[in-house]
């Protein structure tokens, strides 16, 4: 059986020495080890084999009579041996592959879930460009952590801004933005070329909340119309009362994202399996 076991140990001598004899003696084997200094404390995280049938409070029992505190235990797999600068490079490549899978490789690289939860456990929060990126896990992030975080997020800046712009669009071809009811249409000679819908509320008693439907035509994406789009949506839904806005879609959209960033504005974005959405305060419009 395998276990990732994350505690905090006296950052002294001999400390390291007493949790091996500890785990020797109940003939539990040290697989990996990655150690966060951090003042008169030292986090240490490990990944163990214990005989078969042991349970998560005999694991933590065996943490706590090595010297250990704050012990959180997991279970684990044989994927957790992977090297860890390994585990990174392949994260910096899978980003720049995908820079919009970052909440869902970020969650997945520090075994992390990628939506928050107030009530229990610790938050990273990293921010690309303005858009705030949260994941949480019972064990809380050290520094060493967040800076890593900190500059993966970074890295996602980087390809988002080596990103060719997006061509103008043709003189005289400017759309006309027009709102009826719950809807604002672009118009270019006669014919809608995007849209946006400002759905009903959803049932959240934190927030007056509005999703938006938003589509352009393939033949004029990524002339910012999009974003126009997005700004005259949320303007409207503010005038239908709304706290914040929510943009559905799926995970693989590249769009999405530079869309929210053009607009200049804060949201909270979050990744959930294939789905991706995107929370923006409308006052931020």
């Amino acid at each position: 059986m395998f276990w990732r076991v994350r505690t905090s140990m006296p950052d002294r001598p001999g400390a390291l020495a007493a949790f091996a004899l500890r785990c020797g003696g109940a003939g539990v084997n040290i697989l990996g080890l990655q150690i966060f200094p951090g003042g008169e404390q030292v986090v240490d995280e490990f990944i163990l084999e214990t005989p078969s049938g042991w349970s998560p409070v005999e694991v933590r029992a065996l943490a706590e009579a090595a010297g250990g505190t704050a012990v959180v235990v997991q279970t684990a797999t044989k994927a957790a041996l992977v090297d860890q600068p390994t585990r990174y490079a392949e994260a910096a490549r899978a980003i720049i592959a995908r820079p919009m899978a970052y909440p869902e490789i970020l969650a997945e690289l520090f075994d992390a879930e990628p939506e928050p939860v107030v009530t229990a456990g610790d938050v990273l929060e990293t921010v690309v460009a303005d858009v705030v990126v949260q994941v949480h896990r019972d064990a809380a992030f050290t520094s060493v952590e967040r800076a890593r975080g900190g500059a993966l997020a970074a890295l996602v800046n980087d390809v988002l801004g080596a990103r060719p712009e997006a061509p103008s669009a043709p003189v005289g071809a400017d759309p006309e933005y027009v709102v009826e009811d719950s809807v604002v249409c672009a118009w270019i000679g006669g014919a809608i070329v995007g849209s946006v819908i400002v759905e009903p509320r959803i049932d959240d008693p934190e927030a007056h909340v509005r999703p938006l439907r938003l589509s352009v035509e393939d033949a004029w994406q990524r002339r910012g119309i999009g974003r126009r789009l997005l700004v005259e949506g949320a303007r409207l839904a503010r005038t239908l009362g709304a706290d914040e806005i929510l943009l559905t879609t799926h995970a693989g959209n590249q769009a999405v994202l530079p869309m929210v960033l053009a607009a200049g504005v804060r949201g909270r974005i979050r990744m959930a399996g294939e789905r991706l959405t995107v929370r923006v305060p409308v006052k931020e419009f």
